[in-house]
């Protein structure tokens, strides 16, 4: 990037402005419901970002038109994964601030119950594999669909569907054995 003409810096630099604008909310979910703690998935949606400037050129002709969310998802994906095995899995805060997600109105009875249902399933997803983990998190809380999920973790959209069923049938076993017991 630092041999193109000035106006082709400008243009690549508005292009990218407005892929961080549409796509930062979409990273920090990403990061934090991955990590479990704002400070962590701060520094990495910075870092995402700052990988994905430096690669934002040729990501751009290589995408052929096609949206760059599921390449930004990749590039944290990989931060995460970096993360835990740098951490070796210590112990953080899970993700117990997540009820702050959590804010709209509601009596103090809804609001507790929907806080303690929450916090069921946020343990119940912690439990799945790390691919599995991933792919609903992609679904649900990024609203991603099969085929930005599938470019994202590098699968075919059938392989995706299955891994998808397959987490989303292990989830309901988990939360299933949780209110047994």
């Amino acid at each position: 990037m630092d041999s193109a003409p000035p106006t082709a810096k400008v243009e690549l630099d508005r292009a990218f402005t407005e892929l961080y604008r549409a796509h930062l909310r979409d990273v920090y979910s990403y990061s934090y419901y991955r990590i479990g703690n704002h400070h962590d998935a701060e520094d990495i949606t910075e870092q995402t970002f700052l990988q994905a400037y430096r690669h934002f050129e040729r990501a751009r002709a290589e995408s052929n038109g096609r949206p760059l969310r599921p390449w930004l998802i990749r590039i944290a994906h990989n931060l995460a994964a970096n993360y835990y095995r740098d951490r070796s899995r210590r112990p953080q805060s899970p993700l117990e601030d997540s009820e702050a997600t959590l804010a709209t109105t509601h009596d103090t009875e809804t609001l507790v119950e929907g806080r303690d249902e929450l916090k069921r399933i946020l343990e119940g997803v912690s439990q799945l594999p790390d691919e599995r983990r991933e792919a609903l998190i992609m679904r649900f809380a990024l609203a991603m669909d099969n085929r930005e999920i599938a470019r994202a973790m590098g699968k075919t959209d059938g392989a995706t569907k299955v891994l998808l069923h397959r987490a989303i049938r292990q989830l309901e076993g988990i939360m299933s054995s949780a209110e047994a017991a």
